[in-house]
């Protein structure tokens, strides 16, 4: 009998799982995968991320990949970009964009040295009930043997399309259609000191430093226009690219290192994240588009709530149903801002002429346009950067500043 069974092994299931182990509980962790391997994946592990990395004891091992931290980013408008740095949290002033490979091996080695039993290549075939309550898995091993295990309570961090939030038929709210397809490859050749976005009409194009030299690129399209964009996925890609023609003639220079990646599938939802003898985390709890390169950094925020969350129900310190409400309270609320703020980017709609009166008044404001990248990063809320009185102060300060030197 276990304490937990978590199922899915990359970065929201291997910290949760790493997370209930050091705190002295029997863990089971599987995966249909082996490790080391590939995921679909922006990869990128914004600042509150590495902060957490930090307070695990993983960042240096993260660093030790040879992907090279990120401080500088850029925001690419058209007539002009935006360069900044965001505001550190947790003593975390980098980002990282490691590969999957690298950084879901790591997490999963951290997962077994605190004390978690891991089964790769372990496939759940279907859960376990007593009445209306999960209390286990029956699956098969990598020999294909048939195994029923059991456990006070089953984890499902099994991403967007989870198994779990479908046996438990978990009900989703804030749901809204995905506005975006996207395909993505890694460039050899191309230098970068940080993420680099680059907005435009109907389309987004962005660029960062990764492990090896690489450098991943990624291109978004309106939804709509997916099957087009699949039945050429190359001239596609450098039509994109193409309307950054800094960017494009850069790429000249290199060369493309691997096949291209991407998909039509990315939905917004919020799923209820726990029931009688269940929880979910990560994707399989709460997804958005990925154009602002949240998931990571998500998922070990909601790894951290959901952990603190089941060892305070199953010490006895307060009843588990009380304790993984208020985990799905207080997620709701951390993710809530920049849900909405991803929806917005992922239309790819021109700014408004208030955002392009933002944007220009952000030009002579280095402050303002760190804070600005913060919102992305996630270190300053979003809801207290948007708010009108905030805006009309940067914008009205922009114009004051101007009158002065026309004077």
């Amino acid at each position: 009998m276990y304490d937990a069974i978590v199922i899915g092994a990359r970065c929201a299931g291997s910290p949760t799982a790493m997370l209930l182990a050091r705190h002295g509980y029997r863990v089971l962790l599987v995966d249909r995968a082996r490790f080391p391997s590939d995921t679909m994946s922006t990869h990128y592990i914004h600042q509150p991320g590495v902060g957490l990395l930090q307070r695990w004891g993983l960042r240096e091992q993260v660093a030790a990949t040879n992907c090279p931290p990120v401080r500088k980013q850029t925001f690419d408008v058209g007539p002009f970009a935006l360069t900044g740095t965001p505001p550190p949290v947790e003593g975390a002033e980098v980002g990282y964009a490691p590969r999957r490979r690298l950084l879901d091996a790591i997490l999963l080695r951290a997962a077994s040295d605190a004390g978690a039993e891991v089964r790769e290549r372990f496939s759940v075939d279907e859960l376990v009930w007593d009445g209306d309550r999960v209390t286990g898995v029956r699956g098969r091993t990598a020999g294909g043997a048939t195994v029923t295990e059991k456990a006070r309570i089953v984890v499902g961090a099994d991403g967007m399309r989870s198994f779990v939030a479908r046996a438990v038929d978990a009900p989703a709210y804030e749901v809204r259609p995905g506005r975006t397809c996207a395909y993505y490859t890694y460039w050899d050749g191309l230098s970068l000191e940080g993420p680099e976005l680059y907005p435009r009409e109907g389309r987004m194009v962005t660029a960062g430093p990764t492990n090896d030299g690489l450098a991943l690129v990624i291109a978004f399209w309106p939804r709509e226009e997916f099957r087009q964009v699949r039945s050429d996925i190359e001239c596609s890609f450098l039509e994109a690219v193409g309307l950054v023609p800094s960017l494009a003639a850069r790429l000249e220079t290199g060369k493309r290192a691997e096949r291209f990646l991407g998909t039509g599938d990315l939905p917004f939802f919020f799923r209820k994240p726990h029931g009688p003898g269940w929880a979910l985390v990560g994707d399989a709890g709460y997804h958005k588009d990925p154009i602002t390169a949240e998931g990571i950094t998500d998922a070990f925020r909601d790894a951290d709530l959901l952990a603190g969350a089941i060892d305070a129900g199953l010490s006895g310190r307060r009843p588990l149903d009380d304790a993984l409400a208020e985990y799905e309270r207080t997620r709701n609320e951390e993710a809530m801002p920049l849900y909405d703020f991803t929806y917005q980017l992922a239309a790819l709609e021109t700014p408004t002429p208030e955002m392009q009166a933002l944007f220009g008044a952000l030009r002579g404001n280095q402050h303002e346009t760190d804070r600005f990248f913060g919102t992305i990063a996630g270190t300053v809320p979003v809801a207290e950067f948007f708010a009108p009185e905030n805006l009309a102060r940067i914008v009205g300060g922009a114009s004051r500043t101007i009158g002065l030197r026309a004077a």
